[in-house]
């Protein structure tokens, strides 16, 4: 098999043409190249223009305001600066607080509360059914008076589990609790409005809906009066003093580009996914042996992730050596066994059968008739030399 395929979309997306093209005027000395902290010169000040119009137009699109969009580097940088900026302010007591959030988050997430957890602070981690989703009464009963944040993600990046945000959100309202979301996967593919629903933090970044790489951003709800940030990096007091450092103005550019074409899309676009997953699974259902990780209907139709016992996956992906899949989320793929995989219940040999598809703007119904075919042929062929 000579052609190349990618289904690696959850992982990272490629820079839509129409993106690149638009930040490609925010390089070079004949474009809009200036330090937007720079006031004293017309460079500066039309960099800074065209990031306050980027800021607004995210802003926009998400259902914020202007001053609640704060430029990172990263997801994993915006919940960092979420979780390690709220919880600072109580470094006075940190033994009589917690954070609750769930064991199949994001490693950001995790290694951030984890981190959080030697300093003092006590982390509830909320367990999930055998599909992956958590149970909303079990976290409303783990919730105390020292509960100070709540951080579940929209959907998990591996198996393509949607948690209900908005009803999370409203307890979180009625309890005067911090409510954090994880949205890295779901901006850009679903529609968000934040003057709709309680959110307090939310944190994404560009490179999973066809934006560059090293640009996030983290949303504060404007709202003073019941929390306030402490930046993890100091400077030059950029963005209100949270995140000080240049901004990089052909990425936040290229985010705002991004995230308007993704949501101009949203409808025809997931309308076509769904149909390429049910198409993909309809293809390979009937491989012996095979099994959803998740739950195939009440999930994104971005991704699927499967399992074929007795198939070792690091074995099967070095056969499909053209086929861009993974076998579990990139922050973790090269270093330790999925951990949102063994919240399902999974034994490792089966955590170590699975594999994940994702797909994106690219990919074709003639990608998803190769891949069919070839997953089968390279199935027969491992089990032949077993």
């Amino acid at each position: 098999m000579k052609k190349l395929i990618y289904l690696d979309y959850a992982s990272t997306t490629p820079v839509d043409k129409r993106v690149l093209k638009k930040m490609n005027d925010y390089f070079t000395i004949n474009g809009i190249f200036g330090n937007p902290s720079s006031y004293s010169n017309i460079f500066g000040i039309k960099a800074k223009n065209a990031v306050e119009k980027a800021r607004s137009d995210i802003a926009n699109i998400i259902g914020s305001k202007e001053e609640e969009i704060i430029f990172t580097a990263s997801a994993t940088e915006s919940i960092n600066l979420a979780i390690k900026g709220i919880i600072t302010n109580y470094s006075n007591n940190y033994d009589q607080k917690n954070i609750i959030t769930s064991i199949s988050e994001h490693k950001a997430v995790l290694e951030t509360c984890n981190y959080m957890k030697k300093l003092g602070i006590k982390i509830i981690y909320l367990k999930n059914s055998n599909i992956g989703s958590i149970d909303l009464n079990i976290l409303e009963k783990k919730i105390t008076n020292n509960t100070i944040l709540i951080s579940i993600m929209h959907i998990n990046n591996e198996i393509g589990t949607i948690n209900n945000i908005k009803y999370i959100g409203n307890i979180c309202k009625q309890k005067n609790i911090i409510f954090h979301v994880d949205a890295t996967q779901s901006i850009g593919k679903y529609k968000l409005n934040l003057k709709k629903i309680n959110i307090d933090l939310l944190s994404f970044s560009a490179h999973k809906f066809y934006g560059p790489k090293g640009i996030g951003v983290l949303y504060i709800r404007n709202n003073k009066k019941k929390f306030k940030i402490s930046p993890l990096i100091h400077g030059g007091g950029q963005e209100k003093g949270i995140r000080s450092g240049t901004l990089a103005v052909h990425q936040i550019i290229g985010m705002a580009k991004a995230l308007n074409i993704s949501v101009n899309e949203i409808d025809k676009e997931k309308k076509r996914i769904k149909k390429l997953k049910k198409q993909l699974w309809d293809g390979i259902k009937n491989i012996n042996g095979i099994y959803i990780n998740g739950d195939f209907k009440n999930s994104s139709p971005y991704i699927i992730n499967i399992g074929i016992k007795d198939i070792f996956n690091k074995i099967l992906m070095m056969e499909m050596k053209n086929i861009a899949i993974s076998s579990s989320s990139a922050c973790i793929s090269n270093t330790h066994t999925s951990h949102v995989l063994k919240s399902l219940g999974l034994t490792e040999k089966l955590i170590q059968s699975s594999i994940r598809f994702s797909f994106g703007r690219f990919t074709t119904k003639k990608e998803i008739y190769f891949t069919i075919k070839y997953l089968h042929f390279i199935v027969k062929k491992i089990r032949k030399n077993i």
